[in-house]
């Protein structure tokens, strides 16, 4: 017996496809065997599993247990819950170092994929074919294991809450003077019930925005990156004259923020309020952020005496080098954040939206005011663009090698981040989809345009047009 997964199925950081089209209950099952074999292998038998809100879950959870049982391992079933949960199981429950949740993440409605854990650690790249192979093979272990629900919702609250430890609960009265006012939007995403929760243990006054959970997301698409999706979010913090609002993806380990005036903070204005926060209490601590960040992320953290490091996109890439580095912060573009000062260092956005309101009320500022003193300058969201799957890393060698033959200052440990008098641009190869991507970052217009121009310039010599 073996098992052929959807060649699109097997991606970088997870596995994920569209439900009755590359995705269904057989692949589920194979990829539990899977797993589970190599967790036998490596000397375990216990796998947690959870699932997060779309409709397709019950039925993915249901045929995994069964196949991870098939393959001798005991399953911790934790239930519903946001991926984070997930990852607290595999930290907190004792014989637990590995996981599985079910989740399509911040993708649309149709679609579903799973995001592992092994020996506490991310499983990305290389192991995920790997679980291709093996079920292509059929080399699985064979054996009887055990199925057991057990409830951490509740332990994983308290586990949230400890992120205000050694915080009085009127210790942000010069900040809020009418007490710290708050909107939550978890976009009917796993998030919702921690949340409810959570806010319910909380000092202040709370706005909880579409936390019934739905596969369907009838609110809005539950992606804080896209601005779009924060307009409820934006609005209630307006209306309810609120001090900031807290968006979530739709499995919890992305957060979005917009302070009072409605402005969103990018992953990598968020990560500078964290650093002011860790750096303050963690002098020269190490501060890992993705290769699209603003360079005033990085100035910023080394005027605060921190050891700031850039790396490659992707959660598992960043979680992998914090645990190399010891590094306490870390955070992406995107919105995840990483925080192990006094966590585990695994993304976790309600985690970070607790560490928050502790950020604001140690520093002695609104989240509006720590905003308005970044610097102000003059860039491009992500810009993306398809391209064939064959021809994007191969334009990114092309790219490379007319640049180092230029001499030109650059960054190539994930694409090419160039650094020039006027700011710097990136060009860089989805590790998921047929797309390249770019940004650019500058302190005025002009300078913005000429940076563009020379990515288009180069883009151009290798047959690409933006």
């Amino acid at each position: 017996m073996s098992h052929q997964f959807h060649p699109s199925i097997l991606r970088e950081y997870d596995m994920r496809g569209t439900i009755g089209k590359t995705l269904g209950a057989d692949d589920a099952h194979a990829l539990g065997r899977s797993f589970g074999t190599r967790v036998l292998r490596d000397g375990r038998r216990t796998v947690a599993v959870g699932y997060d809100g779309r409709l397709s879950s019950p039925m993915l959870e249901e045929a995994l247990v069964a196949g991870l049982c098939a393959s001798g391992v005991d399953v911790r079933r934790i239930g519903l819950g946001p991926t984070p949960m997930l990852y607290y199981a595999t930290a907190s429950l004792p014989e637990v170092q590995d996981g599985i949740q079910i989740t399509g993440s911040h993708n649309p409605p149709d679609q579903n994929g799973f995001k592992v854990v092994f020996r506490g650690g991310p499983f990305f790249g290389p192991d995920i074919l790997d679980l291709g192979r093996l079920a292509a093979q059929g080399d699985w272990a064979q054996g009887d294991g055990t199925a057991e629900s057990v409830n951490i919702m509740d332990a994983y609250v308290e586990r949230l809450l400890a992120g205000l430890e050694g915080i009085a609960p009127d210790a942000g009265k010069h900040l809020f003077p009418e007490s710290l006012a708050i909107a939550w939007d978890t976009g009917n995403g796993a998030a919702g019930p921690v949340v409810e929760r959570l806010v319910a243990r909380l000092p202040g006054r709370h706005v909880l925005l579409h936390t019934h959970v739905d596969g369907l997301f009838p609110g809005h698409h539950p992606d804080p990156s896209v601005e779009a999706n924060l307009a409820d979010l934006t609005h209630a913090v307006a209306r309810g004259r609120l001090d900031f609002g807290l968006a979530f993806d739709g499995d919890g380990d992305r957060l979005g923020v917009v302070d009072s005036r409605g402005r969103a903070l990018a992953g990598d204005q968020l990560l500078m309020v964290f650093a002011e926060d860790v750096l303050k209490r963690q002098a020269g601590a190490t501060v890992i952020a993705d290769i699209k960040a603003s360079g005033a992320l990085f100035d910023r953290v080394r005027a605060l005496g921190g050891e700031p490091l850039m790396w490659k996109t992707g959660h598992s890439h960043i979680k992998s080098k914090m645990k190399e580095t010891g590094a306490l912060l870390g955070g992406e573009m995107t919105g995840h954040v990483f925080l192990a000062d006094d966590y585990y260092g695994f993304d976790d956005a309600i985690y970070a939206a607790v560490r928050l309101i502790a950020a604001t009320i140690r520093l002695g500022r609104t989240v509006t005011e720590l905003r308005d003193a970044m610097p102000a300058l003059v860039n491009t969201p992500e810009l993306r663009f398809p391209v064939d799957e064959t021809r994007k890393f191969a334009v990114i060698d092309e790219v490379r090698a007319r640049l180092a033959a230029q001499g030109a200052e650059m960054i190539s440990i994930d694409g090419v981040r160039v650094t020039t008098p006027r700011g710097w641009w990136l060009l860089r190869a989805s590790n998921t989809e047929a797309m390249l991507t770019a940004r650019a970052e500058s302190e005025s217009d002009a300078g913005l345009a000429a940076l563009l121009a020379a990515l288009d310039a180069q883009l151009a010599a290798s047959g690409i047009r933006r």
